[in-house]
């Protein structure tokens, strides 16, 4: 019953002013009393702790976990949220940000989203809660963004990791242009001699970056007098291989109308489907080319070294991690568009020839 009156308490709200005191009174207890619900809960009443906890969500009250000792302006600790450690591109991205923050003094506390919107509210309201200096994120969709809306309210500075804001737009980022590069790369395909292209992507409500992927394959496609094919949208960004996953990909490579030649989204899923593949006997790029996008180390540790499009994980966050300290330094944190820093930072892509593309057959 209290971690259930605990997840109305951290519902995000936008600030009101409202103090512990305020709590306390709302709730009917001493201000001790409430004070301890947030601090060593085991020793207040189960029916006390959960009026404390309704009226500090009623109230919009954010309890501060780090304590009086560090209700100093900077607790020199960064948020960071991604959508999960599953995918070695947010593993190399969060070493850049270690790395950064590391030689800067600064802490880390990571969360992970898990593509989900709700999730993201849940755990940027987690950091909040321990008073981090400031996030570097990574949202399913930064132009439709709840959550980037309450940090913009409250003023808490951030930059967005792989997400691509607007050059013209008020927030940081640190990308690579996802739409031309995945154009760079679907070319590729196209100048191998493949005429029957199809993107393969986890759902494109999740992910912002997978939307401006399919973008850019189009783009490659139209300019060359190519039809678009429909994409092949599999449940997970991260392959599952589900029986049911086997089989649809399965009808998709042997109907007769199947593409010579697949783009995946982003390089796990196309791990996933050269093995789904394999287990389905055909060869890889003798009966189908595959093409990944995000550049893994570990795409070049697989016996056919893997053909993709390559954006650098560890410079983005260590971009990031930087853009987020000069906010910080600044003095001016949050507060407006006039720190002189780059609002969106576009760093350039690569291709990575490999050996999961030749000809079609």
């Amino acid at each position: 019953m209290i971690r259930k009156a605990a997840a109305i308490a951290t519902t995000p709200a936008p600030p009101n002013g409202a103090t512990l005191m305020n709590v306390a009174k709302a709730a009917s207890v001493s201000l001790a009393t409430a004070s301890r619900v947030f601090s060593n809960p085991e020793l207040v009443r189960q029916d006390t702790a959960e009026r404390v906890l309704r009226a500090a969500g009623e109230l919009g009250f954010r309890p501060n976990l780090l304590g009086a000792k560090l209700r100093a302006q900077r607790t020199r600790i960064i948020g960071v949220m991604l959508p999960t450690m599953e995918n070695a591109v947010f593993a190399e991205c969060w070493r850049g940000i270690e790395e950064a923050a590391l030689a800067q003094g600064y802490s880390l506390m990571l969360v992970t989203s898990r593509y989900d919107p709700q999730r993201e509210r849940e755990r940027i309201e987690y950091l909040l809660r321990h008073r981090v200096d400031g996030m570097v994120l990574t949202v399913a969709d930064a132009a439709r963004s709840a959550v980037l809306d309450q940090l913009d309210a409250e003023r808490v500075p951030y930059v967005l990791a792989y997400n691509q804001g607007p050059r013209s737009g008020k927030r940081y980022s640190v990308s690579v242009d996802n739409r031309a590069s995945a154009r760079a790369g679907v070319e590729t395909l196209i100048a191998a001699g493949h005429r029957r292209i199809c993107v393969v992507s986890g759902a494109f409500a999740a992910s912002d970056r997978a939307r401006q992927r399919h973008a850019g394959y189009r783009d490659a496609m139209r300019a060359h007098g190519l039809e678009p094919l429909p994409p092949l949208s599999l449940p997970a960004h991260t392959p599952t291989q589900t029986p049911a996953e086997v089989e649809r990909i399965r009808q998709f490579v042997t109907a007769p109308s199947a593409p010579t030649a697949l783009f995946c989204t982003n390089d796990m899923l196309a791990i996933g489907v050269i093995s789904v593949l394999k287990r389905l006997g055909l060869s890889v790029p003798g009966d189908m080319s595959v093409l990944g996008y995000d550049g893994i180390e570990l795409g070049q540790l697989l016996e056919r070294p893997l053909s993709t499009v390559v954006q650098p994980n560890n410079e983005i966050g260590a971009r990031a991690l930087a853009c987020l300290l000069a906010q910080l330094d600044s003095g001016n944190a949050g507060a407006g568009p006039d720190q002189g820093l780059t609002r969106a930072t576009l760093l350039p892509h690569a291709l990575r020839a490999g050996a999961t593309v030749a000809p079609p057959a």
